[in-house]
């Protein structure tokens, strides 16, 4: 089967029981034991639960994974990989990460893991970081990042692991297993915060790890089970929804992300447009050899700093003004004062995160509209 039919038809197969092509929503935390230890299957729903069966096979098949767990949320996910590296182990990192997964390898850091940043887009980076000191034991990857849409090379970063006897795990969110899967690439693991693309309308928390072995997957679920950060079988029922209609609707985001960056970059107020479809973009080529298309989040850079984008977002109307992305709507966030206010404004400095800086998560309406919408702010509308 072509990958679009995989999304609607692998892994959700109509019930056997009542032929429903939906999969059910089974509510039960307990399950019946036909002798102690005997069960069908399930015996509690934070260790396994049919619905969530069902997302997590669907989940695997749409990256191409051997297996999948779903969490709670993405960083409930992210959670669970990092708590499996105890003191002493060595994590090596992009610099540009979601700010929520950098929070949580300084948490790893307190707990005795070695963490190192380092900019992953040059591979001598990569190359010496894991020449320099204890041996790595995981590699850990944005591509495009958040917020700066920076692109790693995923199989040249991939190879240095490999030398240096290291796992790889790749944040997809952004791109989905639409436009990239890296899995296939050689990665070892695919995290997501299925909030995002997956579920893709701005209605259910969620996050997953889906992993090129089982043996690997086997080891994080020991972790999702203990530590409990798992999905209510209603939430993996929205999510099973929402990834039957990835295919469409991510291609749609992407097209009118390419169409809104590209007014953006031709217009006289903004000094920057962070997009990998751009062939402005450092990181365009890569981005054009690896993934399959360049996806709906864009950033940009405004001349006058955080009044003029200030200005701009408030003078919006189309784009709500927000945190999250990739639902249906668009939305445009203020990273500074939003999504990374956590970070100081020294360690946004250092990161390339300025106060001028627009994130726009570039929604399915009409393109024409957005377009529009974004004139009018930019050119004098109304607040």
């Amino acid at each position: 089967m072509e990958w679009d039919t995989r999304l609607i038809h692998d892994g959700q197969a109509p019930d056997p029981l009542t032929g429903a092509v939906n999969v059910p929503v089974y509510l039960s935390v307990t399950y019946r034991q036909s002798a102690p230890g005997v069960a069908k299957g399930f015996v509690y729903s934070r260790t396994g639960n049919p619905t969530r069966s069902a997302l997590e096979r669907a989940l695997a098949r749409a990256e191409g994974g051997a297996d999948a767990l779903a969490f709670g949320s993405g960083l409930a996910a992210v959670s669970a990989l990092f708590m499996s590296y105890p003191s002493g182990r060595r994590i090596v990192a992009g610099d540009d990460l979601y700010h929520g997964s950098t929070r949580l390898l300084e948490v790893a850091r307190s707990h005795g893991v070695r963490v190192d940043f380092v900019d992953t887009t040059d591979l001598e980076n990569v190359r010496r970081a894991f020449a320099r000191g204890p041996r790595v034991d995981l590699l850990y990857l944005e591509t495009p990042t958040n917020p700066l849409l920076k692109v790693t090379d995923l199989r040249g970063a991939i190879r240095i692991a490999r030398e240096g006897r290291a796992r790889v795990a790749v944040d997809n969110t952004f791109a989905s297993p639409v436009f990239q899967r890296p899995l296939k690439l050689g990665a070892d693991l695919v995290v997501h915060s299925t909030t995002k693309y997956i579920g893709g309308h701005s209605d259910v928390l969620g996050g997953a790890l889906i992993g090129r072995s089982r043996a690997f997957v086997d080891r994080l679920r020991w972790f999702q089970n203990t530590a409990g950060g798992v999905p209510s079988p209603f939430d993996c029922y929205l999510l099973l929804r929402g990834l039957r209609t990835l295919g469409v609707r991510v291609r749609r985001h992407a097209a009118n992300a390419a169409r809104v960056a590209r007014f953006l970059e031709g217009h006289p107020q903004v000094s920057r447009v962070l997009y990998p479809g751009l062939p402005s973009h450092p990181g365009h080529a890569i981005a054009r050899r690896q993934m399959d298309g360049y996806g709906g989040m864009l950033s940009a850079e405004f001349r006058g700093g955080a009044a003029a984008a200030t200005r701009v977002a408030r003078r919006l109307k189309l784009f709500t003004l927000g945190e999250s992305l990739g639902g249906v709507e668009s939305l445009v966030n203020h990273p500074a004062r939003m999504t990374h206010r956590a970070m100081t404004p020294a360690q946004r400095r250092a990161a390339g995160i300025g106060d001028g800086l627009l994130r726009f998560s570039v929604g399915i309406e009409d393109p024409a509209d957005l377009v529009d919408d974004l004139r009018q702010a930019l050119d004098g509308g109304r607040p």
